[in-house]
C-alpha cells in the first residue's frame, strides 16, 4: 500500500531545496561590491570543490558542483509522500483503523517523505555520521512542501536523550528545528527536556515504544500557545505524543507535529 503513495519528481523540481545559501554581503556594501562579492564567493566555492570534491549527503558519491547537496540519483529516488493523507497520524489515507494517532495529544502531524531510500540515508547521515548540513536540507524540504496552516506558532524541538546528545555532541532534532524556524520565519522555543532514565526507541517493539511513561518529558519555562513540534523521524508517534502531552499540560493550547520522514506500516 505504502509504495503507491510515493512520488519521485524530476531532479530539477527539487534542486532549489538541495542548495545551501551562502552568507549575504553587508547591507551597507556599495551596489558595485555586492555582485563582485557574490562572484568571489562562488569562484572560491568552485575552486574548493575542484580541490576537494563534495560528496552526496545520502550516498557519498562525488558531486560536480559545490552548491549541490544530493547527487542526481538520490534526488530522483527521494520517496516523496503525495496524495491524500490522514491529518492526525500523517500516514497515506486511508490510515489503519483505528488511527494510530487517535489518542495523541498533538492535533495534526505531517512529513514530506517516507522513511526509506535516500531519505533514510539522510537521517542516518545526520544522526550517526554527524553530517550537520543535512539538517538545513531537511528543513528546506519541509518548509517547501508543508501545509501552510502547520507552519504557524513557535518551533519546539523534540529533545534528545541527554546521554546520546553528549555522545554525539549535538541534538539532531534541535538542528532541524533551528533551520526550519529560520527558513519559515518562526520563533524557536527549545523548552522541552528529557527526564528520568534513558530509554532507547531504536530497536524497541511498537508495544514498548507506545507504553505510557516510557518517555518522560518536562517543560522548562513558559511554553508557546501554539507549538510546532519538530523531529527527524515520525515512527510510532510515541515521542511526539509524550512531548505534546507535556506542552499541553504546561499550557499550550494546540500542538502540531512535523517530521522529515514518516515510517510507513
Amino acid at each position: 500500500m505504502a509504495r503507491s503513495h510515493l512520488s519521485r519528481p524530476s531532479a530539477d523540481g527539487d534542486r532549489a531545496a538541495d542548495t545551501a545559501r551562502g552568507s549575504a554581503p553587508p547591507a551597507d556594501a556599495p551596489p558595485l561590491r555586492r555582485p563582485m562579492a557574490a562572484f568571489a564567493r562562488a569562484l572560491t566555492a568552485e575552486l574548493l570543490a575542484a580541490l576537494a570534491p563534495p560528496a552526496c549527503l545520502a550516498c557519498r558519491a562525488g558531486l560536480h558542483r559545490s552548491h549541490e547537496r544530493l547527487c542526481a540519483a538520490c534526488r530522483r529516488e527521494l520517496p516523496w509522500l503525495t496524495g491524500p493523507h490522514c491529518p492526525r497520524c500523517g500516514l497515506p489515507a486511508p490510515c489503519p483503523a483505528p488511527c494510530p494517532a487517535a489518542g495523541a495529544a498533538f492535533s495534526a502531524s505531517w512529513a514530506p517523505l517516507a522513511h526509506d531510500g535516500p531519505a533514510r540515508a539522510l537521517v542516518v547521515a545526520l544522526k550517526f555520521r554527524g553530517a550537520l548540513p543535512v539538517a538545513d536540507l531537511m528543513a528546506a524540504q519541509i518548509v517547501a512542501r508543508a501545509p501552510r496552516e502547520l507552519l504557524a506558532g513557535a518551533v519546539v524541538p523534540v529533545p534528545a536523550d541527554p546521554a546520546r546528545r553528549r555522545r554525539r555532541g549535538f541534538d539532531q532534532a534541535e538542528r532541524v528545528a533551528a533551520a526550519l524556524a529560520r527558513r519559515a520565519g518562526l520563533p524557536l522555543a527549545p523548552c522541552l527536556r528529557r527526564v528520568g532514565r534513558s530509554t532507547r526507541q531504536l530497536g524497541a517493539s511498537r508495544e514498548a515504544r507506545l507504553a505510557r511513561g516510557r518517555i518522560a518529558v518536562a517543560v522548562h519555562g513558559r511554553p508557546p500557545r501554539r507549538a510546532v513540534l519538530v523531529d527527524d523521524v515520525h515512527t510510532t508517534g510515541a515521542t511526539l505524543d509524550a512531548c505534546a502531552r507535556a506542552l499541553r499540560a504546561a499550557g499550550s493550547a494546540d500542538v502540531v507535529a512535523l517530521a522529515y520522514a514518516r515510517a510507513l506500516p
